[in-house]
């Protein structure tokens, strides 16, 4: 038995104020057999394009082997930086173009390129759980902004916009509500935020996910200075690939291209190349309606499903245009952390939307996925869902 007396490890000031994904803790109790989870933020594994990546695998290996399992540029794979500027509907040279190991981490990189401690750094009301965590180390003072179904208020974006780092946004199909900024409110955000100086962080990972038409033009495409946009594949093509992306005007470019070199030196280039082999040819004009159209049905059958199974019950809920996501809002008195148990014991399990407030979150809402459970499994889950919200009324407390 050693005599030798434990290490003692001394951690840093901002690893003591880190904490687990709330959202991770509270899923445990879903992870139990049987259980149809409208939880997770998983896109439906039906839209993987498996064999299209086994012959871009193949190709890679066969073409350039080498260079494919070689360290890389930590910018990116450079047909791979085109492919990415071609595709957005504004004027991006390819030179402004990082490749990520997923969008998250160019959350963190902006985290750590624009936030000192105390730093004032606006959200929206409620916003991504995960921009928030990867915020979080760097001990900003985060900053919720009023919201409606169009997104931020303009009026309390101006006044709060004094002394913010930045806004940080999810215009299309936001997670966790669903909802789209409209076009108006697009330009007079984008038109506020400039006035105020006050730089714009774009998140697009849903844009694609349209069911009848696409959004309105980003943000970024009207103030390309003023913005940071950060795009992934997860949704579009699978999430195991941990490839996103971000643009950011020349001036800060840098500094972020430095983050990431401390960080990871590079995103994997065999997976870089996968991706730019499999893009080739329009394959995601091909492949994304296919996507939109199953996620449609899927929205389709769970607003059904919510319409006739809560009929009677003072429940809020919305449509949203495409995504992945649908927002509830239960009676008052109704507190869906403390609902979830009850609904996993009927086998249904969902987010509780308190967690992704920045300030003072609401009780009573709770996030929906649709889709990756079937249409029946979101009959049978949202009955199960309605009858647990009817019992939670019936016996209060």
């Amino acid at each position: 038995m050693s005599n030798i007396a434990p290490t003692p490890w001394k951690l840093a000031a901002r690893a003591e104020k880190m904490n687990p994904s709330v959202l991770r803790e509270i899923l445990k109790v879903t992870e139990r057999p049987g259980i149809i989870s409208l939880a997770g933020g998983l896109p439906s594994p039906k839209t993987f394009p498996i064999q299209a990546f086994a012959d871009a695998c193949a190709e890679v290996l066969h073409k350039d082997g080498a260079a494919a399992l070689q360290y890389a540029a930590s910018e990116g794979y450079g047909p791979l930086r085109q492919a990415v500027a071609d595709m957005l509907p504004w004027n991006v040279d390819p030179a402004q173009v990082l490749i990520t190991t997923g969008s998250q981490q160019g959350l963190d990189l902006i985290a750590k390129v624009l936030i000192d401690p105390g730093s004032r750094v606006l959200v929206e009301t409620p916003t991504y759980l995960g921009a928030l965590q990867a915020f979080s180390p760097m001990e900003p003072t985060p900053v919720s902004v009023a919201s409606d179904d169009e997104g931020v208020i303009v009026e309390d974006l101006v006044a709060k916009a004094k002394d913010s780092r930045f806004i940080y946004l999810l215009p299309n199909f936001q997670n966790p509500t669903g909802r789209t900024m409209s076009e108006a409110r697009r330009a007079a955000v984008s038109s506020a935020a400039a006035k105020a100086g006050l730089p714009i962080v774009e998140d697009n990972p849903y844009g694609d996910l349209w069911f009848d038409e696409a959004p309105p033009l980003p943000l970024s495409a009207r103030n390309p200075e003023g913005c940071i946009y950060l795009g992934s594949f997860s949704k579009i093509l699978a999430p195991g690939l941990r490839l996103g992306f971000l643009v950011a005007p020349k001036a800060i470019y840098p500094k972020l291209l430095q983050a990431k070199q401390a960080v990871d030196l590079h995103t994997p280039i065999f997976t870089q190349r996968m991706v730019s082999a499999v893009m080739k040819d329009n394959f995601l004009e091909r492949h994304v309606p296919t996507i939109r159209a199953l996620y449609k049905r899927q929205r389709d059958a769970m607003v059904a499903a919510l319409k006739r199974e809560m009929q009677g019950l003072d429940v809020q809920f919305n449509a949203p245009a495409g995504g992945m996501f649908l927002w509830v809002r239960l009676p008052e008195g109704i507190d869906t952390v403390a609902l979830l148990p009850q609904a996993v014991e009927r086998n249904v399990a969902f987010v509780p939307g308190a967690p992704f407030y920045a300030g003072q979150g609401d009780p009573r809402t709770l996030r929906l996925s649709f889709v990756t459970a079937s249409v029946e499994e979101i009959d049978t889950a949202i009955a199960a869902l309605a009858m647990t919200v009817r019992e939670a009324l019936a016996n209060p407390g």
